[in-house]
C-alpha cells in the first residue's frame, strides 16, 4: 500500500496487516517489524475517531484471532515492544525520537489487537494465546507462560518510570490506555468480577512491587494535567512533499502504512475542549479509579486501594506503621488545587469522593484548609445544575457534602467565608452571602427539584442529613436562605395535606366498592411526615442552639407562623414542635407589644432584643443531629459499574462497541 491510499476501507488489504494477521509465523527479529511499526498519523483522541478505526480494522483483528493459535504471530509482536522498552529510558535521555516513535506504534497496535480479543473471547483463552510460540499448529513452549504478566510489569514501568517529554508523551497514555483494556473485561460481564486472571496479575507477584509507585504517578498525571505537544512538534518534521503525514526518515521504513488514517477523515474532526485538555491526566484518573475498586482477593485485600486509603502529605515526617503496606507521601496542596479545579467531570467527583471517605489524611488536610470555598462551590455548582448532571454525579457530590458537613469545624468556618456575585445561582441575584447560606440554599433547591421530579428517597435522606449535621452550627442565616427553609417546610405542608386528603377520599370509595385496588396512601403519609419531622428537627436544632446568632430564621417563622399551627398537636410531631411554638409565642407577643404597621428593620431590632429575654431554661433539649455516611454493604455492587461507564464514556483513547458491553443494567448517561 502506497503513500496515495486515503480511504480507511484500504487498511484491511494492507499488505503489513494481513501478514501480521496471515497464516505465515514471522520471527521477533524479522525485519519485517521496521516496516509494520513504521507508521504515522495523529493518534485517535475520541471515542469516535477510535470507532472508525476500529471498524477499518476488524477484519484483520478477527484474521489474528484465528491465525494465531498457528503463527504466535501477537506473542512475537509482544516481544519485539518488550525488547524495546527496555531501552526506553535511555532513548527519551538521547532524544531518540525514532525508537521512541516505532516503539509507541507497536504498543498502539497491540491495544487495538487486546480490545478485540478481549471481546472475542474469555481469559482463559486470551491467556493462551499469549503462549502460543512455536510455529506448528497449536504447540506452545512453557517459558512462555508469563508473557502476559511479563507485558503488564513493562506497562507499570513504563508509566512510573519514563520521563514525561514531548516524544513520550504519547507512549505514556498509551500505557495507561493499554492496561484499562487489560482490565475491561468486566465490561464483558453481567455480575461483578470476583476472580479475574487481571486482577491475580496486578494484585500479586512481579506487578506487586509498583503498586504504590503506579499509584503515586497516576495521582500526578491527575494533578499535574499536562496537555499534550502540539500535533507533529514531538517527534519529526513533516514532510512537504504532499505526502503530509510520512515522517522525514532518511530510512525510507515509512513507506505509507496507515498514512490513510488522516486522508481518510479520521484526524479531522474538530476536537471539543473535553477532548484536548489532558489525555494523560483523563486516562490515568479512569485507571486509578478502576484500580482501586478491583474486588479484594481471597487471600488479600486489593493493594490499590491500600496505597490510596493510605497515603501522606509530602510535609507529614512521621513514620509509616509497619502494617500498612504501599504506602507512600504526595502534595497535598497541589493535589487540593487539582481536585478543586477538575470537579466538573464525574471521575475528578469520585476520586474526591474516594479520599474523603477512606483516607484520613486527606480528609483531614482538607478540614483544616483556610479555603475551602475551593472546593465547595464546585461542588455545590453540580447539585444547583441537577438537570444537567447525571444521577451517580450528583449522588458523589451531595455524599461529599455529607461527609465534610459531619465535621462541626467545617460546619462553623462555612458561615465565616463571604462570597460575592455568585454569577451561576440564577434565581435571585446574591450580592453577598456566606458560603453556609449559599450551601443551605443550593441542598433546599435540590431536595425540591427530587421533589417534583425524581422522588429519590436515597437523594431527600442525604440533603436532609447534611442540612441536619449543619443546624446546630447555622450562623447569621442571609434572610433568602431563612425564607427557603421555611418555604421547603410549606411545600412539605402542602403536600402532606395534599396526600391526607387523597387517603380520605380513597378510604371512603373503598366503602362502597371492594373490587378496585387502593394505592398505598399510608405508605406516601409516611414518608412525607418523616421528611416534615426532619424539617422540624433541622429547625428546632438551630432555635436552640444558636438562636442568638439567627434573626433572619425567626423572622421568617414569625411571617409563616400559621403553617405550624397544624402540626401543634400532631401525634407524630407534639414534642418537636414544643420549642417552635415557645419561640413564636414569645415572639409574636413582643411584636404585638411592639403596635402595628412594623417595618422589616424594626421587626428585627426587636427579634435582637427579644433573643436575650427569652428565657433559655424553657427550651427543651433534644439529642444532637448527627448523620454520618455509612457505605452500603456491597459498594462494589454500584461503583465498579459507575467507575466502567465512566471509561466507557470517556471522550479520550478508548471505544468499545456498544452491543458488546453487558455490565451496564445502570444509568451510562
Amino acid at each position: 500500500m502506497g503513500s496515495n491510499s486515503s480511504r480507511i476501507g484500504d487498511l484491511p488489504k494492507n499488505e503489513y496487516l494481513k501478514k501480521l494477521s496471515g497464516t505465515e509465523s514471522v520471527s521477533e527479529n524479522d525485519p519485517f517489524w521496521n516496516q509494520l511499526l513504521s507508521f504515522s498519523f495523529p493518534a485517535p483522541t475520541s471515542s469516535t475517531e477510535l470507532k472508525l478505526l476500529e471498524e477499518a480494522t476488524i477484519s484483520v483483528c478477527r484474521s489474528l484471532v484465528e491465525n494465531n493459535p498457528r503463527t504466535g504471530n501477537l506473542g512475537a509482536l509482544i516481544k519485539v515492544f518488550l525488547s524495546r522498552t527496555k531501552e526506553l529510558k535511555l532513548s527519551a535521555e538521547c532524544q531518540n525520537h525514532i525508537f521512541i516513535w516505532q516503539t509507541h506504534n507497536a504498543l498502539f497496535i497491540i491495544c487495538c489487537l487486546l480490545k478485540v480479543f478481549i471481546c472475542e473471547m474469555p481469559e482463559e483463552e486470551l491467556q493462551l494465546h499469549f503462549t502460543y510460540e512455536e510455529k506448528s499448529p497449536g504447540s506452545y513452549s512453557s517459558d512462555s507462560e508469563d508473557l502476559l504478566e511479563e507485558l503488564l510489569c513493562c506497562l507499570m514501568q513504563l508509566i512510573t518510570d519514563i520521563p514525561l517529554l514531548d516524544i513520550t508523551y504519547e507512549i505514556s497514555v498509551e500505557a495507561v490506555s493499554t492496561m484499562v483494556v487489560f482490565l475491561s473485561c468486566q465490561l464483558f460481564h453481567k455480575e461483578v468480577l470476583r476472580q479475574s486472571i487481571s486482577h491475580k496479575y496486578l494484585m500479586q507477584g512481579r506487578c506487586l512491587p509498583y503498586t504504590s509507585k503506579l499509584v503515586k504517578t497516576l495521582l500526578y498525571n491527575f494533578i499535574r494535567q499536562e496537555k499534550p505537544p502540539p500535533p507533529g512538534a514531538h517527534v519529526f518534521p513533516q514532510q512537504s512533499d504532499g505526502a503530509g503525514l510520512l515522517y522525514g526518515l532518511a530510512s525510507g521504513v515509512a513507506t505509507g502504512l496507515w498514512t490513510v488514517f488522516t486522508l481518510g477523515g479520521v484526524g479531522s474532526k474538530a476536537a471539543t475542549a473535553a477532548e484536548v485538555s489532558s489525555p494523560l491526566a483523563n486516562q490515568s484518573l479512569l485507571l486509578l479509579l478502576v484500580l482501586a475498586n478491583l474486588t479484594d482477593a481471597a487471600d488479600a485485600p486489593n493493594p490499590y486501594r491500600q496505597a490510596i486509603v493510605s497515603f501522606k502529605n509530602t510535609q507529614d515526617s512521621s513514620p509509616f506503621p509497619s502494617s500498612i503496606p504501599h504506602a507512600f507521601q504526595i502534595n497535598f496542596n497541589s493535589l487540593y488545587m487539582a481536585l478543586c479545579e477538575q470537579q466538573t467531570s464525574d471521575q475528578a467527583t469520585l476520586l474526591l469522593y474516594t479520599l474523603l471517605h477512606q483516607n484520613s489524611n486527606i480528609r483531614t488536610y482538607m478540614l483544616a484548609r483556610t479555603d475551602m470555598e475551593n472546593l465547595v462551590l464546585p461542588i455545590l455548582e453540580i447539585l444547583y445544575h441537577v438537570e444537567e448532571r447525571n444521577s451517580h454525579h450528583v449522588y458523589m457530590a451531595l455524599i461529599v457534602l455529607l461527609i465534610l458537613t459531619e465535621d462541626d469545624g467545617f460546619n462553623r468556618s462555612i458561615h465565616e467565608v463571604m462570597l460575592k456575585n455568585i454569577t451561576w445561582y440564577s434565581e435571585r441575584v446574591l450580592t453577598e452571602i456566606s458560603l453556609g447560606s449559599l450551601l443551605i440554599l443550593v441542598v433546599i433547591r435540590t431536595i425540591q427539584y427530587n421533589m417534583t421530579r425524581t422522588r429519590d428517597k436515597y437523594l431527600h435522606t442525604n440533603c436532609l442529613a447534611a442540612l441536619a449535621n449543619m443546624s446546630a452550627q447555622f450562623r447569621s442565616l442571609h434572610q433568602y436562605a431563612a425564607q427557603r427553609i421555611i418555604s421547603l417546610f410549606s411545600l412539605l405542608s402542602k403536600k402532606h395535606n395534599k396526600v391526607l386528603e387523597q387517603a380520605t377520599q380513597s378510604l371512603r370509595g373503598s366503602l362502597s366498592s371492594n373490587d378496585v385496588p387502593l394505592p398505598d396512601y399510608a405508605q406516601d403519609l409516611n414518608v412525607i411526615e418523616e421528611v416534615i419531622r426532619m424539617m422540624l428537627e433541622i429547625i428546632n436544632s438551630c432555635l436552640t442552639n444558636s438562636l442568638h446568632h439567627n434573626p433572619n430564621l425567626v423572622y421568617a417563622l414569625l411571617y409563616k407562623r400559621d403553617l405550624f399551627e397544624q402540626f401543634r398537636t400532631h401525634p407524630s410531631f407534639q414534642d418537636i414542635m414544643q420549642n417552635i411554638d415557645l419561640v413564636i409565642t414569645f415572639f409574636s407577643s413582643r411584636l404585638l407589644q411592639a403596635g402595628a404597621e412594623l417595618s422589616v428593620e424594626r421587626v428585627l431590632e426587636i427579634i435582637k432584643q427579644g433573643v436575650v429575654a427569652l428565657p433559655k431554661d424553657r427550651l427543651k433539649k433534644f439529642p444532637e443531629l448527627k448523620f454520618k455516611y455509612v457505605e452500603e454493604e456491597q459498594p462494589e455492587e454500584f461503583f465498579i459499574p459507575y467507575v466502567w461507564s465512566l471509561v466507557y464514556n470517556s471522550a479520550v483513547g478508548l471505544y468499545w462497541n456498544p452491543q458488546d458491553i453487558q455490565l451496564f443494567t445502570m444509568d451510562s448517561d
